[in-house]
């Protein structure tokens, strides 16, 4: 966003902090207010839904176009599949191509095919949201009643702490020595087990998920798919087995990051704007993730008790793994702490990004214990937040009324639903832009309720959408952030790659069970 602010202070004479204010969008209380004389006038209580929209779309017609640009970036997840495979198919006949040449070019210089990269890139699903910012932002600049000024001003609004957050809490999470203190965890449960396949198992699928309130789901769907292939699926499970797995990991992954206010993408969203903290979390979402996923790793293990129990004769021998140097204590209390660092400022960027930097130093003295430090994935997914967030605060014209007119139940059946079409960030970061969502005011660390606001039913509706963004979020690879990085490790293991299909199935009951946890016992 950087590379907009410098014409922008050109053209303006000065940066985005010195610009003028601007009024785009145009602030949901102005519709308000034009509403309310509006019913008035036909003599009712309030307009219908059509209507408000109607309303809302003549007063800006760029409430259209944004929404439309934005629908486009939700189809483009649906085409990440396409994308790769014609990728796949343009590498295909770059290395043919060289073949015929017969050239022969140093290690490393070998040229690369610009179609072949261009479509891994569009076929990124972390990517589309900033990749489609791009036509947004050209969009603004030359509509008729905005332009350059208001372009700039919107982009330089944006709050990009959760999105800057998440990347160094993820680099963090993925290096060595934290996913090595993380598999020694999971080890000492498998233990309990004799550390059979059916040990690990269980133990990946209750202990990862719960794991990821603490290093970030990402990290702990990196560490649980990874020690998933290891342990479980180079034993060649049978193919119903291996989607119940799988459908059942996205799920406890999607729901296990619920125990805090920090690890959990759809709750990173909504965490300030709703004042969640970690003891509010878990005494309203935690306890039922984990109760949600005991249920359904337990149904799973009593249908595939068998087959579980018959991999035994088929366990990994010590030698067919590769042997590591075990990482210092003292190199893993330095990370943890590094991490703990992060958590604790994760509202004061200059504080983390600041560690940040030192920790960088202090894997460069300790490279060694380390491996080469992963910040692709961070990035792709910090890009993708940053994106998500400069569209979601166009879409509040249409979001807050169509939120507004449901009831609990039908809310949370709405966010579930819709997050298997959309990533479950992304509903709950729409929802923060419904103002009925929304009643509290924080100023300098202390909550205030909005004048006139229904605490209560506000407190009932936040309940419902993210309840229902966490619970969906395994039905599909798009659903949550952290599936693609799940997909990557494990699609090798699936003939043919993971059919869509047979992930919804697979993930089918669990969320069914999640459903039951979070609406249907009383809270």
């Amino acid at each position: 966003m950087g590379l907009f602010a410098a014409p922008a202070a050109l053209a303006a004479g000065g940066g985005g902090q010195g610009a003028e204010p601007s009024n785009f969008p145009t602030p949901l209380s102005t519709y308000m207010d034009q509403e309310e004389e509006m019913a008035a006038e036909k003599g009712v209580e309030q307009l219908t839904l059509g209507e408000t929209l109607m309303h809302r779309a003549k007063e800006n017609p760029f409430n259209v176009v944004a929404t439309v640009i934005f629908l486009l970036a939700v189809a483009h997840t649906f085409m990440c599949a396409k994308f790769n495979k014609m990728a796949h198919h343009y590498e295909h006949e770059h290395q043919e191509k060289l073949k015929k040449e017969g050239k022969h070019y140093p290690a490393g210089k070998e040229p690369v095919s610009f179609k072949a990269t261009l479509f891994h890139f569009l076929g990124e699903v972390e990517a589309i949201f900033g990749i489609w910012v791009v036509p947004l932002f050209l969009a603004i600049v030359f509509a008729p009643a905005h332009g350059w000024s208001d372009a700039v001003a919107y982009i330089d609004s944006r709050n990009y702490v959760e999105p800057i957050f998440v990347v160094v809490i993820m680099a963090i999470a993925s290096t060595r020595p934290v996913v090595k203190f993380a598999e020694s965890c999971l080890r000492i449960f498998a233990n309990l087990g004799k550390g059979t396949p059916l040990a690990w198992w269980l133990s990946i699928m209750t202990v990862a998920p719960l794991l990821g309130s603490f290093i970030t789901e990402p990290a702990a769907m990196t560490i649980a798919a990874m020690l998933l292939g290891q342990q479980f699926y180079k034993l060649k499970p049978s193919k119903k087995l291996c989607y119940a797995t799988l459908g059942l990991l996205f799920v406890n992954i999607s729901v296990g990051g619920t125990l805090t206010h920090f690890a959990a993408p759809p709750v990173l969203m909504v965490a300030v704007p709703w004042g969640y903290d970690m003891p509010f979390m878990f005494t309203h979402f935690g306890w039922r993730a984990i109760l949600g996923i005991l249920i359904a790793n337990s149904l799973y293990f009593m249908i595939f008790r068998k087959e579980l129990s018959a991999l035994r004769h088929g366990i990994v021998a010590e030698g067919d793994e590769e042997v590591e140097e075990p990482v210092p204590a003292w190199v893993i209390l330095v990370h943890l702490g590094f991490l703990a660092w992060t958590v604790i400022t994760l509202h004061h960027p200059p504080f983390f990004v600041g560690a940040f930097l030192f920790f960088l130093g202090f894997t460069k003295a300790t490279e060694h214990h380390q491996y080469d430090l992963n910040i692709k994935s961070p990035m792709l997914v910090g890009f993708f937040l940053a994106g998500l967030v400069i569209h979601g605060g166009l879409q509040g014209w249409w979001i807050a009324p169509v939120l507004s007119s449901m009831g609990e139940t039908a809310l949370f059946c709405m966010a579930t639903v819709l997050t298997a079409f959309n990533d479950n960030a992304a509903i709950t970061f729409l929802a923060s832009q419904v103002p009925a969502f929304s009643p509290v005011e924080i100023h300098h660390g202390v909550q205030t309720v909005k004048e006139g606001a229904d605490l209560a039913y506000a407190q009932s509706l936040q309940y419902a959408v993210l309840a229902g963004a966490v619970t969906g979020g395994g039905l599909t690879v798009i659903a949550n952030a952290p599936n693609p990085a799940g997909q990557s490790i494990l699609n090798k293991y699936f003939d043919g790659g993971i059919n869509p299909m047979g992930l919804l199935l697979g993930a089918l009951i669990p969320t069914l069970i999640m459903s039951v946890c979070f609406i249907v016992i009383p809270h």
